[in-house]
């Protein structure tokens, strides 16, 4: 049985998950500021951290980057009041597995969890060796991108997003795709950040790596 941590200030709220939680057949705990998440994530004995942004001591953010500085991989979906584009991209470029935008269905956070505790692919699954397309080497193994022989510095959602495109290089990608395969979950269907990414990949690549198909989405280009 997993064990989750729940990092959440608001009673109302971390009684609401954590019976959520317990009833679905999951061990909990529960901390109510940032310093306590960081020692309760560190000590090993959780198996995914549901954090709030807005804890007192150390917020969400903090808190995230302190475990991930630790080189601590414990899956982490956070939970916020906040819905800009920006706070959610700070939190998945720092590290998050998911977010969540309060207020949320139980339901929804359970689906996302249940996909985050999801064992990895067996070691047998041979990994693909370094993908290629024109002056672009992409290396899943080592997680390093490079252009015509330069080594490009990708976030984590930037290397995804680009290894999807790779992945596909003769198809369209819909902003909806891109946001299924990469992020794993469904922004607002207003959000912009299918497009704010390609311009960070636009910028380190170059223009002419990702093409627009204007009313459906994006392509991989010539480099």
């Amino acid at each position: 049985m997993a064990t989750i941590l729940i990092a959440e200030d608001e009673q109302n709220i971390s009684r609401f998950i954590d019976k959520g939680l317990r009833t679905a057949g999951y061990g909990t705990a529960v901390v109510t500021d940032g310093l306590s998440a960081v020692d309760h994530a560190g000590s090993g004995g959780y198996d995914l951290l549901v954090l709030d942004v807005g804890l007192p001591r150390m917020d969400g953010f903090t808190v995230l980057k302190a475990l991930r500085n630790m080189g601590n991989p414990i899956p982490i979906i956070m939970c916020t009041a906040r819905d800009s584009v920006d706070d959610t991209i700070n939190g998945l470029d720092s590290g998050a597995d998911d977010y969540l935008v309060k207020p949320f269905r139980f339901e929804e956070l359970l689906a996302r969890i249940r996909t985050r505790l999801r064992p990895p692919l067996s070691a047998g699954v041979q990994t693909p060796s370094t993908i290629t397309h024109g002056l672009i080497e992409l290396d899943p193994v080592n997680r390093s991108v490079r252009k015509a022989g330069r080594e490009i510095e990708l976030s984590a959602r930037e290397f995804s997003m680009l290894r999807e495109f790779l992945d596909h290089p003769n198809q369209v990608l819909t902003r909806e795709q891109l946001l299924s395969r990469v992020w794993g979950f469904d922004f607002h269907s207003a959000s912009n950040v299918v497009d704010v990414y390609v311009r960070y990949l636009r910028g380190k690549l170059g223009a002419e790596v990702i093409q627009t198909v204007r009313g459906v989405g994006y392509r991989l280009g010539s480099n």
